[in-house]
């Protein structure tokens, strides 16, 4: 696996090693040791699976308030997403800062969330699929979002919004909120 810096402190896409021959290719998608090399948490506890019917749909900005908070690794294994992540730490020096990118199955792309970031994706495509590992598992209480329409964001979604769900859609905006998020 080849591991890429984005411009927040700790997130990382990840690019797998495809091993091929007249069968096809084969890649791991996580190991615990070469996440390590990078200082990478890999104690995962929990696999998700989405599935999005319509391009468009939103999913997030969810993050799971401290002492809960987990680190995820995303990867798009049908259709094409945008993911954006926010990191919501107080003392990073990226606090409040976003960043986007395209995971799709064609061009394979993992993300690394560490904890302390809100998390959120945008379909590209009808029938979209993605998976996630996740290092601690859900917990109802500490569930927490950010307003993925809150200008003080600045994110800029490539398509219209089609499908949200009314939790999302109404999560506080930042200046509304009287508690540190992380």
């Amino acid at each position: 696996m080849k591991f890429i810096q984005t411009d927040l402190k700790d997130a990382y896409l990840v690019e797998l090693d495809l091993r091929g021959d007249e069968r096809g290719f084969f890649a791991r998608t996580m190991c615990r040791e070469e996440f390590a090399t990078i200082g990478i948490e890999s104690s995962f506890v929990q696999q998700n699976t989405s599935y999005s019917a319509h391009r468009g749909t939103l999913r997030g900005l969810h993050f799971q308030k401290t002492p809960h908070g987990e680190s995820k690794l995303i990867r798009c294994i049908s259709g094409a997403i945008v993911d954006v992540i926010v990191d919501i730490r107080q003392d990073s020096p990226t606090y409040m800062q976003h960043q986007m990118f395209e995971l799709t199955s064609r061009n394979r792309l993992q993300l690394f969330v560490p904890k302390g970031f809100a998390h959120s994706f945008m379909t590209l495509e009808d029938n979209v699929e993605v998976s996630y590992l996740v290092s601690a598992p859900y917990t109802p209480s500490a569930e927490d979002g950010l307003r993925y329409n809150d200008e003080e964001l600045g994110i800029e979604w490539p398509l219209p919004v089609s499908v949200i769900s009314e939790k999302d859609a109404s999560w506080p905006l930042v200046r509304e909120r009287t508690h540190q998020l992380y």
